[in-house]
């Protein structure tokens, strides 16, 4: 029916790199928006993930400089004197959030938040069960200078 209309594509369309049948633009690569948001969202992670490596694959500055003196200060340092290595960062991991903090049971959706930014259990969701370490108290003075500011008149002037 169309070549009896004469009726023509437009060149402009063209299908999806990834051949998942939706139409794709030049400016996402020939990918249409769900395949470019993927193929965004992959090089960001390989991106992250190359800075991590790279950044536990480097030695610290210290510790090079170190590595580098060692064998020289070897033979002049007498076996009395202890020579310091530099202190290395400790890494914490963070504390999954559907944990206790203090109980370790699994909470879920139904787990408390507390101010001081770990989530507990019905039982430890209280400050003074969990050994909180949110100052409450000067908190709450801020709240109250806050809501509460000084009001002083003017005074007048005698007659």
């Amino acid at each position: 029916m169309a070549e009896e209309q004469n009726w023509e594509e437009p060149n402009n369309h063209t299908l999806c790199a990834n051949n998942c049948g939706f139409f794709g633009s030049p400016t996402t690569l020939n990918l249409c928006s769900k395949c470019y948001k993927d193929h965004c969202l992959k090089e960001q992670h390989l991106s992250t993930a190359k800075l991590a490596v790279k950044k536990s694959l480097s030695l610290p500055e210290t510790s090079i400089s170190s590595l580098a003196l060692a064998p020289a200060q070897a033979t002049t340092v007498s076996t009395d004197t202890v020579v310091d290595e530099p202190e290395q960062e400790v890494v914490v991991k963070p504390q999954p959030k559907n944990r206790c903090g203090s109980c370790r049971r699994c909470v879920g959706l139904t787990g408390f938040t507390c101010r001081c930014g770990t989530t507990f259990c019905g039982t430890h969701r209280y400050p003074e069960h969990h050994a909180c370490t949110f100052d409450f108290k000067t908190m709450g003075k801020e709240a109250i200078a806050k809501a509460n500011p000084v009001i002083k008149g003017e005074k007048l002037e005698k007659i």
